[in-house]
């Protein structure tokens, strides 16, 4: 048993920095480099992306990264760990074989993990009694079937730990959660009991920690003045132990800061009750923890307690919800707000003419109060302003209302307030709103599958 492994965070979401995890692979020693790719609208757009072309559905940029990094792996002996494999892992395993045979390297195992997509599934599992019930509301999935677009269950450490066990150098999941990714190596390298619930917790902890990528080392920090060198931030790493402490920390002479501050943030950062954090692996304490300083850049975690999972997988669904489009408009001074008002209020009372029907409608000034919609906030401060931006989006069932929504925009320029720019791209688009669902789902009702096989 290692008496510490290194887990570096690459990649906090599909588009983060694509420069970071080769960065990480290259600035320092790593044992597991671990990439968290899926949000959950992610799998919807994957979804809709493997509906048009049968071989996508996965995050490509991951393979453009790890093709990239096959020959370091290979030198260094690190191991990949991603999610990136949305609703077509295997097809990610695919293209990252092909580009490692293309590149004549040889060895590397890929291991895929498979189970977690339950779109064909949900007529059986409906039919078996499992009604898959909105969790926030408490509505039935059946009524909204047919507009179903994506359907994943939360799988957790397990199958990520058992292809680890299988030997692979590169594992791609579908629907892993985010804290699995990190989990899964310390039970691997530690041999910890999953019944053992405080370890369990602590892996999930430090899995929270890097599944953000940069939020815990100083970016989208409140204080985000005192953090130096922002352009070459580096990317957080957990220095893990067998008894669950670790330290987070980052490669030197990287740019970032890591704090008790910066982790605390990201620690309270999409938790809800901090007593329950619930995954499928266990359910952690977050009041439990204890950070503390350990030096420049490096923050000791420890003290953290768990309980026992439930027996259920979280699902993350979606699906179809109407139609949407937005667009903006800049009016500048003298006047620049009152102008925006007027032009909103011009082209609602023209769309109310045409008998259309939208289920929102929202004119929002930016600059004055798209973030806050506190009219008197800025009050006495509209007549001073050189610009404002005026953006309007709309919904509705109907698809035929929101193109007609498009066309009335443009004439605005003409028919309405003076001193206007800045319409550019033509006519907004219809763009299909997808809807989220979550649900819970027996675990007895997924079935994870892992296959390994060699480059």
């Amino acid at each position: 048993m290692k008496d510490t492994i290194r887990i570096a965070s690459g990649q906090g979401f599909w588009g983060d920095l694509q420069r970071a995890p080769i960065d990480q692979a290259r600035n320092g020693p790593i044992d597991y480099l671990v990439m968290d790719y899926l949000a959950e609208v992610t799998m919807s757009i994957l979804q809709k992306q493997k509906l048009r072309n049968p071989a996508f559905g996965y995050a490509r940029d991951f393979v453009e990264v790890v093709t990239e990094l096959l020959p370091d792996i290979k030198q260094k002996g690190f191991t990949i760990v991603s999610n990136a494999g949305g609703v077509n892992p295997l097809g990610c395993r695919d293209a990252i074989l092909a580009n490692a045979k293309e590149r004549g390297i040889e060895g590397i195992k890929i291991a895929v993990v498979t189970g977690d997509d339950l779109l064909d599934d949900l007529d059986d599992l409906l039919n078996d009694g499992v009604e898959l019930k909105h969790m926030e509301t408490g509505e039935l999935l059946a009524p909204v079937r047919d507009q179903m677009v994506s359907a994943n269950a939360y799988l957790g450490a397990g199958p990520i730990v058992e292809a680890l066990q299988q030997g692979a150098d590169v594992v791609i999941t579908g629907r892993t959660t985010d804290t699995g990714l990190t989990l899964a190596p310390m039970i691997h390298e530690f041999g910890w009991d999953r019944s053992d619930w405080d370890k369990m917790a602590a892996g999930t902890v430090a899995g929270h920690i890097l599944e953000c990528g940069a939020q815990s080392s100083g970016g989208n920090f409140t204080d985000w003045q005192t953090v130096p060198d922002m352009a070459r931030i580096g990317f957080p790493i957990v220095e893990a132990r067998p008894d669950g402490t670790f330290t987070v920390t980052k490669h030197d002479g990287t740019g970032g800061l890591v704090s008790t501050a910066t982790v605390a943030e990201q620690l309270l950062y999409e938790i809800g009750d901090p007593k329950d954090y619930i995954t499928p692996d266990c359910i952690a304490d977050f009041t439990s923890i204890h950070l503390e300083a350990e030096g420049e850049n490096r923050v000791r975690v420890h003290g953290i307690a768990g309980e026992p999972d439930t027996e259920f997988y979280k699902v993350s669904a979606a699906y179809s919800d109407g139609w949407k489009a937005s667009s903006t408009l800049v009016y500048a001074w003298p006047d620049a707000a009152k102008k925006a008002r007027a032009a909103a209020d011009i082209l609602k009372s023209r769309l109310d003419a045409l008998d259309l029907s939208f289920d929102e409608y929202r004119a929002e000034l930016i600059g004055l109060n798209a973030l806050s919609e506190d009219e008197n906030r800025n009050a006495g401060r509209e007549g001073d302003l050189d610009e404002v931006m005026l953006r309007v989006s709309v919904r509705s069932s109907d698809k035929g209302a929101v193109e007609q929504f498009g066309r009335e925009i443009a004439p605005l320029i003409l028919t309405g307030p003076s001193a206007v720019t800045g319409f550019a791209g033509g006519r907004p688009k219809p763009s299909e709103v997808i809807a989220y669902w979550p649900a819970l789902i027996p675990k007895d009702r997924v079935h994870p599958e892992v296959t390994v096989v060699e480059t």
